[in-house]
């Protein structure tokens, strides 16, 4: 534990740049951090969305952020308890009502008023739940937002430049309760006059929402109408009420708005003052099982049992599991269920946490022959004020925990025979970033870096006069972690690893090459490994080696040149300036420019290889000028393998989904004479390919055609295809298609480009154009 904490302490690092927030921070836990590596953070006039990038075309050293905002609605958000003309009516009564305890309760109740009238409006974010990968249009996350004025709604992020609101959970709940007449089931006794202020007060308790957490992607049955049965995914997203009832949607993926929506079951938790909700998921024996754990603000954490109805291999408990039943008045504020193994019963376990006041309760399940083990504590000692944010790894169940006064601690879970105990790391803010006070933490996918919301500390004793809301990070893994983790990754993709990538980014541009160590594994791994990820690997070090080469330009780059002024003032008479010397002016100007402008893309000009030819015959080549040509040609050698494995990949596709002389309206026989166009290239797998695709075709070509001159577009280039006539179309990086419309995508880093799907493209074309960059991983938009 010692030697741990020893190296923690080394690799608790600032990293660049802090992001200040144009709004305060709102909510109980203000941070979140999606698998996606997007950031939320919930302020007082909007969700501030904070994206990371491992930029390849980029040579700074900071971190790399796009920045976006999920703004609150202008309009108040009023819950459904009855028909309009008789809630104003009930409300005006009670405003006016002889009894302080109705007229007072219902002025001073925000839930009841969220127009606030004299009262400060109740705008900003409560809360924000992301889901997991692969919910929205584009296969990245969906974005739960609660207002303060209790408006659940769902958001997604479809052109990465805006937010789209897909629908109003609490308008929908509403009417839902509206029809049934506010009764969870027709069994339930008939519901009193809405004049009576304690039905008033239910109607709106029952709608009024506390948090709402995602489950992971389970897999449901849909009958065609052929009666065959296929699998759908869907997600299930629950909702905490103010009365300790969960509503739990179901939503099938993608989900494109309200027709998504597949059910809406309520459960009765049976729990009072409820504060804070999680989703258990534990799988055993491959049976997997699921469950609702809900914390009171009164102290009791128990699990409800989730009946899912036609989910694929999911069974549920029989009756509730009370974690801790004390009613010890410390509010239960935030719960993280963590699944792992259990190196001693080598049995997979859920590790429960849960946030009580300045101590943490750590419940730890695990399923044997006699049933269903139960085994919690409390870990004290850790906070002296009331932990304000937690957040847990969930590759190692490290669990992050914080108060205001900027310390954090880490607790490292390790088994014993019986059960499990706590290891805990004081990390103290003040020697990061000063004396700073925390408001929230979130920890990104992989465990890399530490997100935390800090405001100015006391100075000699004083408050500050202002407050800065900043977003600032921290590392939590070395350069050597990071790297050891992605060479062993089992997820294998680069874009779900952007955090991992980014700590390794940023020592390449530092020290200006890649570690003998780094390079030698990734070597041996494409050695004895056929995965494509590691060429991808390799890849990115080598672009981002390249960036490290390049000089930062001394001006600005749409400054206009002082040299071109020089030049053009030569041409004028009386000056001394011979030609020569104006070539020469020229020739320097031009190599500088196809340099700088190398850096911005991932493909080599031929520009480029001429102005440097330019510049060695003059001075000689330097050794500079030599390694930066030497990384380009690894760069295109790499480039151009990962387009022949997924030449081969698109190949085999359209052999087991066409019959004899088809036409695919894919470039079939470009993409075959392509492959085999180079000499050096020897691949049998791709000839005994392309020899039964041709032997199919019998013969035709099937060519594509300019929709501008209707002149055949010759397969020549993997990224553009060139009519007899001058018209240029890029190609899709997906399919090898010509992008011949206005309209297309690309991919998140602006590797490549790909075209949309159409109504009339077969089904296992329309997954080929679902996949990510074949270069760098990231989804297309």
């Amino acid at each position: 534990a010692a030697a741990a904490s020893a190296g923690f302490r080394l690799t608790a690092v600032r990293r660049e740049p802090a992001v200040r927030l144009q709004h305060s921070a709102s909510g109980l836990e203000p941070l979140a951090w999606s698998e996606d590596h997007r950031v939320s953070v919930s302020t007082a006039r909007s969700i501030a969305v904070l994206e990371q990038l491992s930029d390849v075309h980029s040579g700074g050293q900071d971190m790399v952020i796009h920045r976006t905002a999920v703004p609150a609605p202008a309009a108040a958000c009023t819950l459904k308890v009855g028909p309009k003309k008789e809630v104003a009516e009930c409300k005006e009564k009670f405003a006016s009502s002889v009894d302080p305890t109705v007229s007072q309760m219902f002025m001073l109740d925000r839930v009841f008023n969220p127009e606030g009238k004299s009262l400060t409006p109740m705008r900003g974010f409560k809360y924000s739940s992301w889901s997991p990968l692969g919910c929205d249009a584009n296969g990245r996350c969906l974005l739960a937002a609660l207002t303060m004025d209790n408006r659940l709604t769902i958001h997604a992020n479809l052109n990465r430049l805006q937010w789209v609101q897909l629908v109003d959970l609490t308008e929908l709940y509403g009417e839902r309760l509206f029809e049934a007449s506010y009764k969870l089931c027709k069994a339930d006794t008939p519901c009193g006059e809405l004049g009576d202020f304690p039905e008033f007060q239910r109607r709106h308790s029952m709608q009024t929402p506390v948090r709402m957490e995602w489950s992971g992607i389970c897999t449901t049955q849909q009958v065609k109408h052929n009666n065959e049965c296929r699998d759908v995914g869907s997600v299930l997203l629950a909702v905490l009420f103010e009365n300790g009832n969960i509503a739990v949607w179901q939503f099938q993926l993608p989900f494109l708005g309200k027709e998504s929506i597949t059910s809406c079951n309520t459960i009765e938790s049976g729990i009072s003052s409820p504060s804070v909700l999680s989703w258990w998921e534990y799988e055993h024996n491959n049976r997997k099982m699921s469950g609702l754990i809900v914390g009171s603000a009164y102290g009791p954490v128990k699990i409800i049992p989730v009946n899912l109805k036609a989910v694929k291999g999911y069974f549920t408990l029989r009756q509730p599991v009370v974690l801790w039943q004390e009613m010890d008045q410390l509010p239960v504020h935030s719960i993280k269920c963590i699944p792992l193994y259990h190196p001693y019963q080598k049995c997979s376990c859920s590790l429960v946490v849960a946030a009580r006041g300045p101590y943490v309760f750590w419940c730890l399940l695990l399923i044997s022959k006699a049933g269903l083990n139960v085994h919690n504590s409390h870990v004290t000692g850790l906070h002296s004020l009331p932990i304000v944010s937690m957040t847990a790894d969930k590759q190692n169940g490290t669990v992050y925990t914080c108060s205001n006064d900027g310390k954090v601690r880490q607790l490292i879970p390790i088994f014993t025979d019986v059960a499990l105990k706590f290891e805990h790391q004081l990390i103290k803010l003040s020697e990061v970033f000063g004396c700073v006070r925390t408001h929230g933490i979130a920890v990104s996918p992989c465990g890399a870096y530490l997100a935390v919301i800090t405001t100015e500390g006391m100075a000699n004793g004083l408050h500050p006069v202002n407050k800065n809301y900043q977003v600032q990070f921290v590392t939590l893994k070395t350069f050597e972690e990071a790297a050891a983790q992605l060479l062993e990754s089992s997820v294998q993709n680069l874009f779900r690893q952007v955090d991992l990538t980014d700590l390794v980014r940023w020592k390449i541009l530092k020290d200006k090459h890649i570690p003998q160590f780094l390079q030698e594994a990734l070597d041996k791994k494409i050695e004895t490994c056929g995965s494509t990820y590691f060429w991808r690997f390799k890849l990115f070090l080598l672009r981002i080696l390249y960036q490290s080469m390049q000089k930062a330009p001394s001006e600005v780059t749409w400054k206009p040149s002082h040299e071109d002024a020089k030049i053009l003032i030569s041409d004028s008479p009386g000056m001394g300036s011979t030609e020569d010397d104006q070539e020469e002016g020229t020739s320097k100007q031009a190599s500088k420019q196809s340099l700088g402008d190398t850096g911005k893309g991932v493909d080599i000009d031929d520009t480029t290889e001429d102005s440097l030819h330019q510049s060695s015959d003059t001075g000689g080549r330097e050794p500079m000028v030599e390694k930066l040509l030497e990384i380009q040609a690894q760069i295109e050698a790499v480039e151009m393998h990962l387009t022949r494995e997924h030449m081969k990949r698109v190949l085999g596709e359209v052999y087991l989904h066409t019959w004899i002389t088809e036409n695919t309206s894919i470039p079939t026989r470009g993409v075959c004479d392509f492959l085999m166009s180079d000499d050096g290239y020897d691949d049998r797998t791709a000839r005994v390919l392309i020899g039964h695709i041709l032997k199919k075709m019998n013969k035709q070509t099937f060519p594509e055609h300019c929709s501008l001159c209707k002149e055949i577009l010759p397969f020549t280039d993997r990224k553009q295809a060139v009519c007899s006539n001058g018209h240029i179309w890029l190609r899709c990086f997906l399919t090898y298609q010509s992008c011949q419309s206005l309209v297309y995508r690309r991919c998140l880093l602006h590797d490549s480009i790909a075209r949309h799907p159409t109504p009339e493209d077969p089904e296992w074309i329309k997954r080929l154009l679902q996949g990510p960059c074949t270069f760098c991983d990231s989804p297309v938009f």
